[in-house]
């Protein structure tokens, strides 16, 4: 996973901040969650911090610079698809129609993550250089 030792210890530590994180929001309501989502959201701002401060060291990639707007467009897609299903579930109590927004934003997301965000990475792709 991590090529360096650095790498594997921020990593580690992003995983379990995220997870902390994540735990934090879900209990919000008690004391323990507002102190989980606390120490998360430390976590993850010490690991941001650790990643910028080891990627001088990993050297020059051998990829060219990818298309930004396509690269942004796929990840607004799996975004979006997302906030249709967190919101979908809200728009109504039938379970039926929360099937169906749930169903539109996975396809919304799908398109983003399959579609958008491969032809983004192809399209500088090392082996057509």
């Amino acid at each position: 996973m991590a090529a360096t030792t650095s790498q594997g210890k921020t990593f580690t530590l992003f995983m379990v901040a995220i997870t902390a994180a994540c735990a934090g929001i879900a209990y919000f309501s008690t004391a323990s969650g507002k102190l989980a989502l606390v120490i998360g959201l430390l976590g993850l701002g010490i690991s941001a911090l650790s990643f910028i401060k080891i990627k001088p060291q990993e050297g020059k990639t051998g990829y060219r610079p990818q298309p930004l707007a396509l690269i942004s467009a796929g990840v607004v897609s799996v975004l979006a698809g997302w906030g249709v299903v967190l919101f979908g579930i809200h728009l109504t109590s039938s379970v039926g129609g929360r099937m169906v927004t749930t169903l539109l934003g996975l396809a919304i997301s799908l398109v983003g993550m399959l579609v958008l965000l491969p032809m983004a990475a192809n399209k500088n792709a090392l082996w057509k250089a």
